[in-house]
């Protein structure tokens, strides 16, 4: 899954690059009086790519059963950017796009399932229950939810020195928005000597739309990152025991110029 989401973005960000050059060829050959290239410390490419990791973090009315393990429970965001400068200023708008991948492994082995009504009919909601209690007979070793959205990323960032960005302390703030596109639940586990998993593909009452803040301190290409998800992860009373919890992620990024 994560190939083929690396490789959706990496057909996303061909074809930005080849639009932008092909801008770049139309009004250079619009311009008949010869310039001399200016010099910088970046490549000549349009944009860059942002590589975020980090660790999730549960927040607001979180179900009691939502045990979630430390490293296993990680984003790895990978975006797009074009910087625009204002002016001449020290601030500069930032667009963007790319990838979101979150996982969420459950150290207690619980994970998500309908909740039926007495009539056997599934009442369209969701609940945290164990994973033993689905797949009995067997040794649970791990289970995982995992939601993956194509973001857009807007922020506003301040460079101390814009003339050479790739040693200039930037703090940035800004705005993500997300859809998700891909969700599921993953179950490994042991059964007559053999490893195995089970996934579960569906949203499991998962918001469709995500939106959030985030900020961001560093110096040059690196630097740290707080991402706070202000849209429920569930949608309205689809969640376990009807929650409206939401996430923090933290972690560190890497801006390739």
């Amino acid at each position: 899954m994560v190939v083929r989401s690396v490789m959706l973005l990496v057909f996303v960000l061909a074809s930005v690059a080849g639009y932008s050059q092909q801008q770049d060829s139309i009004q250079a050959k619009a311009v008949s009086v010869p310039t001399t290239k200016k010099k910088t410390s970046r490549p000549d490419i349009p944009g860059s790519i942002v590589v975020e990791l980090g660790l999730n973090f549960k927040n607001g009315v979180v179900p009691p059963d939502f045990q979630k393990g430390f490293w296993g429970s990680r984003t790895l965001n990978i975006y797009y950017q074009y910087q625009i400068r204002i002016l001449k200023s020290r601030f500069s708008f930032t667009p963007g796009i790319g990838l979101s991948l979150e996982r969420w492994k459950f150290t207690n082995n619980y994970t998500l399932t309908n909740s039926p009504v007495p009539d056997g009919v599934y009442a369209g909601t969701y609940a945290l229950v164990p994973a033993n209690s689905l797949y009995p007979g067997v040794t649970i070793n791990r289970s995982q939810l995992i939601n993956n959205y194509i973001e857009m990323p807007l922020e506003l960032r301040y460079d101390t020195a814009p003339e050479d960005i790739a040693r200039s302390i930037n703090l940035a703030f800004g705005a993500r928005f997300g859809i998700l596109y891909d969700s599921f639940t993953k179950i490994d586990f042991s059964e007559g000597g053999e490893d195995k998993s089970i996934k579960n593909k569906q949203n499991h009452g998962m918001n469709t739309l995500r939106y959030g803040l985030y900020g961001r301190i560093g110096v040059g290409g690196f630097g740290i990152f707080s991402y706070v998800n202000m849209s429920p992860m569930f949608q309205d009373n689809k969640g376990p025991i009807q929650t409206s919890m939401n996430s923090v992620t933290i972690g560190i990024s890497v801006n390739g110029f």
